[in-house]
């Protein structure tokens, strides 16, 4: 299975904002941390919003923060919202022209696999990304500051 860039930074803003415990922040804050471009985190606080995830409120005093507390963040779930799109092999899509579909059982292999990796990723939360233990590392890395 293959993460898109696209889906490891919208985990990226989501620990972001989880380690910085409900306050309003800005994208500029975020790509800025991360050293990744604006624009790009944009889009994708764009869909976070629109998916829940994030509330994103504009204005001179705007800002963006988690709609919901860390530990009620599903990871396997939010995988599977953004990853949908993108399909393992051609036979998962519906433009699929491969000749030898319908005796093949790669579909079938491929399918499992991939349910077992978002099986894996439903027994986490974004709780569990940031970790006690590593959640004064990560604000430090990020060059938080929390109030």
């Amino acid at each position: 299975m293959h993460i898109t860039r696209y889906t490891d930074y919208s985990l990226r803003v989501l620990i972001y904002l989880a380690i910085n415990n409900q306050q309003l922040t800005t994208i500029n804050d975020i790509a800025i941390s991360y050293a990744i471009s604006k624009n790009h985190l944009m889009k994708i606080v764009q869909q976070l919003n629109q998916q829940g995830y994030i509330l994103a409120t504009r204005g001179k005093n705007g800002g963006i923060k988690l709609n919901y507390p860390a530990n009620e963040i599903n990871i396997g779930q939010l995988v599977r919202e953004i990853e949908d799109k993108n399909k393992l092999v051609e036979c998962f899509g519906a433009d699929n022209q491969c000749v030898i579909t319908p005796s093949c059982q790669l579909k079938k292999v491929f399918a499992q696999a991939q349910e077992s990796f978002f099986s894996a990723l439903d027994s986490y939360t974004l709780q569990d990304l940031i970790g006690e233990s590593t959640q004064n590392a990560l604000t430090e890395l990020l060059a938080i500051k929390v109030l």
